[in-house]
Formats: C-alpha cells, structure tokens, sequence
C-alpha cells in the first residue's frame, strides 16, 4: 500500500538515495508491546573493518534523518571529524521514526496503516532496536556513540545499558532527564497537532489532506526554543517581509521551516518521539539519575551550547559532575541550541577530541 502525499514519511516514487534497509526481528517494548518485523532505514560511510570494530554510531535528533551528510555539515568524510579513511560511520533511522524505519506510516501485519495503532515509545525502546540493527550488521562494540539533543539521550542510554558494546559516548545539547520546562514546550506542539481537523486521532494517511498546518505550528513554536532571542531580533527584528502577504520577516522564516519539515516529516512521527523524550530519565528505576549516572564506566565527553535555551548549560554541568570521568566541553555559539549545526570548525574539534576520549588518548 503506496504512502499518500498528505505525509512526509516518505513520498510516493522518491528515490531512497543512499538510504539502505535491514530487517531487524521483533523489538519488544518497555511497556510490553511487541512491535513485529522491525524495518531500520540507514545510511553509512566509509568501509567496516573485517574485526567490525571500527564502526561509529550517530545518533539523530529529533526531526533528524540518516543523512548525517546533509544535516551535521562538514563532520562525516575522508580526513573529516568522523573520518571514513578510519572509520565506519553509521546512522540508522529510529524507531517510530519516517523516512524508511517502522513507524506509524509503516504497514502493520494487518495490511493497513499503523497510523493511530503504532504503541509509545521510550528512549530505551529505540536504543533497543539500535541494539538489534547493530547485531544485524554484525557490529558488537562501536568505538563511539554520538549525537545531539534526542540523540544525546540514546548514546547515554547505550552508555548504562550497554558498556560493553561502545568506546565511549559524546552527548551533544542532551541531559540526564526531561525538565517541566521541555516537557511544556513539547506539550505545547503536540497539542497543536492534534487539534488540526485533519489529523483525525492520528488516521489521516488516506485521507486528501493531513494535519500540515498542526505540524507547521509545532515546528514554529520548536523553532524558536532551538535558536536565541537576540538572533532573532538582530536578524529579522520588526522588520516587514516585503511582499504582499504583510507578515514580519521572522514570520516569513518560520512558516519556510514548517513548509520544510513537511516535505520529509511525518505528524504521527514527530508526536511520537516528541513524548519519547518527555519521559527521558536515565534514573527511572535505577535509584535515581546520580545512581544511574555514577554507574557509567566508558569516557563521556559532555558538550553545552552556552545560548541553549532548550537544554540550558545547567543540564550538562550536571551530567558532568555526576558521571565519573567525564569530560565537560563549551561550544559558544550565538545560534542557540542549533548551534551544533552551525559552528561546524569548533564542533568538528569537539568530536575528534571525543574519539580520542572514546579511545583512550
């Protein structure tokens, strides 16, 4: 059954590019639910090794996709950060996710959309099926696992659960747990899309039209929690767009990065791993986030944004000072949280000095 174009899951008759795809079995959830024939979309660079113990593991972020090359400039490639003369590196789609990896715009074993049917997630839940899709390719221990925000929250799960299997761990603009701060802001976007008419409980992959402008409102209001005050008022202040429409010029700019999440994003999806970090906790029934974090043993670099007002420097300091032997970095950047993707020198400097943490340097 064909994905209509009322979604950005995957558009009708697009190429999948580079992507590439690998059954990977059942996941079994937290809650007990069995998602069956788990589908992971991914993409890689550079060549495994014949020991398979080269491999990187990035882990996206929230409305991110495994074309690591189009979203983290400048960090993946020969002689780069993530440097595929050496390395591996790989990026698998989550869970839940689009774009390829079993989610609500997947099929279930009925023949019909999962659509409202497709069971909540948890940051363990997709580190789970990560797990899986590693041990499909072979892989038992990457030399680093990295990623930003929502990625962040994964490479730290991979460092309780899964020592052994990792060289070390950089989180990027994450934390140990969800604040109310960020909980009320994802609140906030998923009620904006389900109140679009057309989101119809999450059923709307037949129908003509689906819950954009629901979608296009989340991603405004998250827009703004990932970039800062003063770049907005210095880039666009009060300033008119200029045409007829008589909007701001900021206005402008945020209905341009709705439009462009609905072209690659599902509603469903983004709702979905949008609650899955509302219920992050590395302490959740492990005594607590300083017992859980006291029992990491791999090197952890720790990287704050200092104009983050979505994971505050406060969250890393945290991080920091609770997990033995890591490393707390500052990336100054005017761009806010985004500013992972926008200061790719001094990032790119981050993740070498990460992988020499991860191996010991």
């Amino acid at each position: 059954m064909p994905i209509p174009n009322v979604t950005g899951a995957w558009l009708n008759g697009e190429d999948p590019g580079d992507r590439k795809f690998i059954k990977v079995g059942d996941i079994v959830l937290e809650s007990g639910e069995v998602i069956p024939d788990v589908t992971i979309a991914f993409q890689s660079w550079g060549e495994l090794n014949s020991n398979k113990d080269n491999a990187i593991l990035v882990n996206h972020a929230w409305t991110g996709w495994s074309d690591v090359e189009s979203w983290w400039p400048n960090q993946v490639g020969p002689g780069k950060p993530l440097d595929t003369d050496k390395y591996f590196v790989v990026c698998p789609n989550v869970i839940g996710g689009c774009q390829g990896s079993t989610g609500p715009a997947s099929i279930a074993p009925d023949g019909k959309f999962y659509g409202s049917r497709f069971p909540s997630l948890t940051i363990r839940d997709m580190v789970s099926a990560e797990v899986a899709f590693s041990d499909a390719l072979g892989i038992k221990k990457f030399v680093l696992a990295c990623g930003p925000s929502l990625g962040g929250m994964r490479s730290l799960e991979w460092a309780v659960q899964y020592p052994e299997r990792i060289g070390g761990i950089c989180t990027i603009g994450s934390s140990a747990v969800a604040t109310g701060d960020q909980i009320g802001s994802v609140s906030i976007q998923v009620h904006a899309i389900k109140s679009d008419p057309n989101f119809n409980n999450g059923d709307y992959y037949q129908q003509k039209n689906g819950p954009e402008v629901g979608m296009g409102i989340a991603r405004k209001i998250a827009h703004l929690t990932f970039r800062t005050e003063i770049e907005m008022d210095m880039r666009f202040g009060r300033e008119l767009q200029g045409d007829d429409t008589g909007r701001f010029a900021v206005e402008s700019y945020l209905d341009h990065q709705a439009n462009k999440l609905a072209q690659r994003f599902d509603a469903n999806t983004y709702i979905i791993l949008g609650e899955a970090m509302n219920s992050h906790d590395i302490g959740r029934d492990r005594g607590g986030v300083a017992a859980a974090l006291a029992t990491i043993t791999v090197p952890v670099m720790v990287v704050s944004i200092d104009t983050d007002r979505l994971f505050p420097p406060r969250l890393q300091q945290e991080l920091a000072e609770l997990t033995p032997g890591s490393k707390l970095e500052m990336l100054s950047s005017p761009f806010g949280h985004d500013g992972f993707l926008v200061e790719s020198d001094a990032m790119g400097s981050l993740l070498r000095e990460a992988i020499r943490h991860a191996e010991g340097g």
